[in-house]
């Protein structure tokens, strides 16, 4: 075995190899529709933007999509839509971008967080039912780094006790449980579309549901040019026929300006076309670079089984997992970085830090209200301190990032996995390296 690049050997990725990795893949027809954008003046405008919710409802099957300026946004009016307000509370994984729960608390609601699930990285259906009470409205779901969750568990919670399932699929667009799309098992669905994502268009975002009464009601809350008003120089369409939502034509009901920029839209519909070839590459890719790495000791793939039907759509921040007392008690710390000395990034411990602990759920007052916006309309506390969510809390210990592969290259994903198999073989070196330091 060739010496650690940390203790002096040669890289086993001797030169970064950009073609691997480069995204989003931008052609000349992506060029021209952004360009007729931009020279018919119309970046404000919604035609092409209706377009593409169509095809993008189409491809997933589904009755309505609903377009917005970034995944952050669909994700507060999905809350909205499902009936979130002030007072109520929503369950929610503690590991995930802040979008995920942060905007139930600018409606007034409170966050009950779960903790994950220490394989899929995702929602643990076991941890949710308990937190539910006479107040909760909704469980977000997260499709964590592309890995599909249990939405069948889910789904039979949230049905027992009448609340809805969001989802939010801001890391797997394409990727599938048990052969269905996620995105189309909650009553609404956000996800982000921002150009690091594997669905990428520029900035954007997209809120999607069969249900009518949810679309009418994310129309009504943000996007006032779709309800029937008049302006001086037409009548704008009309996309809202609720009585109660109607009496509102005109001003989006959550004051908000949920348009999106339709150079992004343009490009979302080139995007579109090509999408699932694309991520067919990329799903060679990783799949190759982690059957290579079976059977090595200390780490494992974040995948599903793969004969389960469930996948990984565009793997979107691919992660691993360690196991550290399979190799002589390295820590994972240790072991990202002489993965790193080798020549491969990136590779760094955990995913999102747990947001249960974070300062906005415990006293921040957004409204001004003189106590913590958590708990200012009489909802119950369920503020959660260090060591109530240890799967969350330990995610350092237990989740590494590995390279996000999007061409299918075997002899320069050898070169990277080679990088993996180092490391894991020498971890005894690694440990007594680590054990001198202190």
């Amino acid at each position: 075995m060739n010496e650690l690049a940390i203790a002096g050997g040669e890289p086993a990725v001797p030169e970064h190899d950009p073609d691997l990795f480069h995204w989003p893949i931008v052609t000349a027809e992506d060029e021209q529709a952004v360009l007729e954008v931009l020279r018919a003046g119309t970046m404000s405008g919604t035609d092409i933007t209706k377009r593409f919710e169509r095809e993008f409802a189409a491809w997933l099957g589904i009755a309505h999509a609903l377009a917005y300026p970034n995944g952050t946004e669909s994700l507060r009016a999905a809350y909205w839509a499902c009936g979130v307000r002030a007072g109520d509370e929503v369950i929610c994984p503690s590991m995930t971008y802040w979008a995920s729960a942060a905007q139930a608390v600018t409606l007034g609601a409170t966050v009950h967080f779960c903790d994950i699930d220490p394989d899929t990285l995702c929602i643990d259906p076991s941890d949710v039912e308990h937190r539910i009470s006479d107040r909760t409205r909704a469980i977000m779901v997260v499709h964590y780094a592309g890995y599909p969750c249990n939405m069948e568990a889910i789904g039979a919670i949230a049905e027992r006790h009448g609340i809805s399932v969001i989802e939010d699929v801001s890391h797997a667009h394409g990727s599938r449980f048990r052969g269905r799309l996620c995105g189309t098992f909650g009553r609404a669905a956000g996800m982000s579309m921002m150009s690091g994502k594997s669905f990428p268009i520029g900035e954007g975002g997209m809120l999607v549901t069969s249900d009518r009464d949810v679309y009418e009601r994310a129309v009504a809350y943000g996007h006032y040019e779709r309800t029937g008003a008049s302006s001086r120089f037409n009548v704008i369409d009309n996309q809202v026929t609720n009585p109660e939502l109607a009496r509102y034509r005109g001003l989006p009901l959550g004051a908000y300006k949920h348009r999106m920029n339709q150079t992004c839209s343009a490009m979302g519909r080139v995007q579109l076309r090509y999408y699932e070839n694309r991520i067919a590459e990329i799903q060679r890719a990783m799949n190759r670079f982690w059957d290579s790495l079976s059977g090595v000791p200390g780490i494992r793939a974040h995948r599903p089984a793969a004969d389960s039907g469930t996948t990984m759509g565009g793997w979107y921040y691919p992660q691993g997992l360690f196991r550290s007392d399979e190799l002589e008690g390295l820590s994972l710390e240790g072991f990202c970085e002489a993965v790193r000395a080798e020549g491969v990034t990136p590779c760094y411990p955990g995913g999102n830090s747990p947001l249960h602990l974070h300062e906005f759920f415990h006293s921040a007052d957004i409204f001004g209200m003189g106590k913590p916006t958590v708990l200012a309309f009489g909802q119950r506390d369920v503020r959660q301190g260090q060591g109530s969510l240890p799967v969350s809390e330990g995610i350092d210990r237990i989740a590494f990032s590995v390279p996000w592969f999007k061409r299918d290259d075997a002899a320069a994903i050898e070169r990277y996995v080679e990088a993996f198999r180092k490391v894991c073989a020498q971890a005894g070196e690694l440990v007594r390296r680590e054990r001198r330091r202190t």
